[in-house]
C-alpha cells in the first residue's frame, strides 16, 4: 500500500510543475473577458436582459449543434427547469446514478419527484446500461405507455444520464433502452461541454440537456448554466419558466401566469461566457494534451489506472481521474492527505446519493460498482496551464 501511494505521488510530481499550490481546476481569462465586461457595464445592462445573453445562447447553439440554448443562473437551476419542461411531476420517480453530484438529486426533489438510484459502469463512471435494463425488467412494468415501479406503484417518468468528469455515456445505446421503457431523457451534461458521443455533442440526445459554467468548469461565466433543447416550444417554455413566468402583454405591466423562477443568466456573466467560448477549442486541445501526458506517466504505475476515453465518444477531459485497481479507502485517504498537504489539490468522488440523510429512503437498484468506485476514485489537477 505504501509503495502504491508513493508511486502515485512521485508520478504526479513528475508531471506537474514545481510551483505550489496547484488547484484541482482553475479558470483562465486569456481573451476578451475584460473588454466584454466593460462593454456590458457601459451599456448599463448587467442583469438578466442584455445582448450578451442572447449572443451567448447563439454561441452555445453553434458549438453544441443544439437548435436552442437557454442560459440560466447555474447548472442546478438549468436541470430543475429542464425536468419541469420534460413533464416531471410531484410523485414521479426519476432514475439517476447514485454516483453523481448532489445537484442531480436535488433538482428532481425540487420538482416534488423522488430520485431512484442506479448503478455505474466501471469504464466510464456513468450509467451501467446493461444492468439497468435487467433491473427495470424485474422491478417495473408499463401501463398506458408509462413506466411504473411495481413496488412503489409510482410512475418512473425520466432518466438523468450524467457525463461524469466529461466522459460521455453511450447515449445511442441508452436511447434504445429508453424507447423500450417509455422513459424521457434529461441529460446532466454539466461537466461535459466539448464532449461528444459519436459526432453529437452531449446534452443533445434527450428532451433537454443541461450545462454548467461554474468557476471550476472547462469554461466559466462565474456562475451560470444552460439548457439545450431541439424543440422550439420547449425552448419558449424554458425561457418563460426561468424569467418568473412574466407575460409581456405590455412593456410596463407585471403579469405572471404560473409559478416561475428567477433563473435567467445575468448579462454580465454572459459577457464572460462569450469570451470564454471563443477560447474553448484551444482549452480543449490543452486539456487533451495534459490527459495524454498523465496517461503515459501512469501507464507503468502498479495498482492504479487512468479513466480513459470510450471508443464510442470523445471526452473534454474536464477532470483527469485515477482509479485504484482495488477499492481501498485507507489508501485513498492516505493519497489525498499527502497530496493536499504538499499543495497538490486532489479530491475523491462524491459520496453516493443513497448514503446522504435526505435520500437514504429513496428506491435504489444494487450499487455494487458505485460502492467500489466510491473507494477508488481520485481526481487530480487538470487546469489548462499545467503543460506550460
Amino acid at each position: 500500500m505504501k509503495k502504491t501511494a508513493s508511486d502515485i505521488i512521485h508520478t504526479l510530481e513528475q508531471v506537474l510543475p514545481p510551483h505550489r499550490p496547484i488547484p484541482l481546476h482553475e479558470p483562465f481569462f486569456l481573451g476578451n473577458e475584460k473588454k466584454y465586461i466593460n462593454d456590458c457595464i457601459d451599456s448599463r445592462f448587467v442583469s438578466s436582459i442584455g445582448n450578451y445573453v442572447t449572443e451567448f445562447e447563439k454561441m452555445l447553439s453553434r458549438f453544441t449543434g443544439s437548435p436552442f440554448a437557454v442560459a440560466t443562473s447555474n447548472g442546478t437551476s438549468a436541470l430543475h427547469a429542464a425536468l419541469l419542461a420534460a413533464g416531471v411531476q410531484p410523485g414521479d420517480e426519476v432514475l439517476m446514478p447514485a454516483l453523481t453530484f448532489v445537484a442531480t438529486a436535488n433538482a428532481a426533489t425540487y420538482c416534488g419527484a423522488v430520485p431512484h438510484f442506479i448503478d455505474s459502469c466501471p469504464e466510464t463512471l456513468g450509467i451501467d446500461i446493461e444492468n439497468l435494463e435487467k433491473y427495470l425488467n424485474n422491478v417495473t412494468h408499463i401501463k398506458n405507455n408509462t413506466l411504473v415501479n411495481s413496488i412503489t406503484r409510482c410512475p418512473v417518468r425520466a432518466i438523468i444520464p450524467v457525463h461524469i468528469f466529461g466522459i460521455p455515456v453511450d447515449m445511442n445505446r441508452l436511447q434504445k433502452l429508453c424507447q423500450k421503457f417509455c422513459l424521457s431523457i434529461v441529460e446532466d451534461a454539466a461537466e461535459s461541454i466539448g464532449s461528444f458521443c459519436g459526432n453529437r455533442h452531449t446534452g443533445t440526445f434527450g428532451i433537454c440537456g443541461t450545462l454548467s459554467f461554474n468557476g471550476n468548469k472547462t469554461i466559466t461565466t462565474g456562475g451560470g448554466g444552460a439548457v439545450l433543447c431541439s424543440n422550439e416550444d420547449t425552448a419558449q417554455k424554458l425561457k418563460h419558466l426561468t424569467t418568473t413566468a412574466r407575460c409581456h402583454r405590455s412593456r410596463w405591466e407585471y403579469f405572471h401566469d404560473m409559478t416561475g423562477f428567477n433563473y435567467r443568466m445575468p448579462n454580465i456573466n454572459a459577457a464572460i461566457g462569450c469570451a470564454q467560448i471563443e477560447q474553448l477549442p484551444e482549452f480543449l486541445t490543452k486539456k487533451r494534451e495534459l490527459a495524454a501526458k498523465y496517461a503515459k506517466a501512469f501507464d507503468s504505475v502498479q495498482g492504479v489506472h487512468m479513466l480513459k476515453e470510450p471508443g464510442y465518444g470523445k471526452s473534454n477531459f474536464w477532470l483527469n481521474t485515477l482509479i485504484l485497481d482495488r477499492p481501498d479507502r485507507k489508501l485513498l485517504n492516505d493519497i489525498l492527505e499527502k497530496t493536499n498537504s504538499m499543495g497538490i489539490q486532489t479530491r475523491p468522488v462524491w459520496r453516493l446519493m443513497n448514503t446522504l440523510p435526505m435520500y437514504r429512503k429513496c428506491p435504489s437498484m444494487p450499487l455494487e460498482c458505485a460502492q467500489r468506485l466510491e473507494d477508488s476514485v481520485i481526481n487530480i489537477p487538470s487546469s489548462i496551464n499545467l503543460l506550460e
